[in-house]
């Protein structure tokens, strides 16, 4: 979507008349791009879903508090790191309940769940990432698979670039050394 169909997108969700129509278009435009977001931070097909419903229920519920600070896209992608960060936090604050080792059988949950279509090299990458803390797995896959300018990463999470580039250069080392541990 164009800077300027956006804004145009904008100035309906300020209507109260375009407001529900705008809305519905803009979950068409950007699901899918915050789903792959969403996914490659809680893993699997289900809960991808369950965060990306919750992502455009806060989107809607909070329009108002929308100031045109950011880009539309740039303030969605936000609410969606925050909310696929508080569920990996749920996730593994309820994990804790029952196992001291809140990582592990990552690569067997992801190979379990049918719409992974990755091999095993996929699936230990997702099990490296999942080892990271929630900061540096967020900037790592931004970077990464998203392929983010460090400027538009460091709009959508308020921190400098140095520390973006800081964050990457420890999230990959980490992942290094997992990946050596494994061979």
């Amino acid at each position: 979507m164009t800077k300027q169909e956006e804004q145009q997108l904008v100035e309906q969700l300020s209507d109260p008349k375009l407001q529900r129509k705008a809305f519905e278009r803009v979950v068409r435009a950007y699901s899918e791009q915050l789903y792959w977001q969403i996914r490659r931070m809680v893993l699997t097909h289900e809960d991808a879903d369950d965060v990306l419903q919750n992502v455009f229920i806060k989107a809607w519920t909070h329009l108002d508090d929308f100031h045109q600070e950011s880009r539309l896209s740039t303030w969605l992608y936000r609410i969606a790191v925050n909310e696929s960060i508080d569920f990996l936090r749920k996730q593994k604050n309820m994990t804790l309940q029952y196992t001291d080792d809140v990582d592990s059988g990552v690569a067997n949950m992801l190979v379990a769940d049918n719409y992974f279509d990755g091999d095993e090299t996929q699936a230990m990458l997702q099990e490296a990432i999942s080892t990271l803390p929630d900061v540096q797995r967020t900037v790592f896959n931004l970077r990464y698979f998203d392929d983010m300018k460090y400027s538009d990463i460091s709009k959508l999470l308020n921190t400098s670039e140095g520390a973006l580039k800081a964050s990457y250069h420890i999230a990959v080392k980490k992942i290094s050394e997992f990946f050596k541990r494994r061979d």
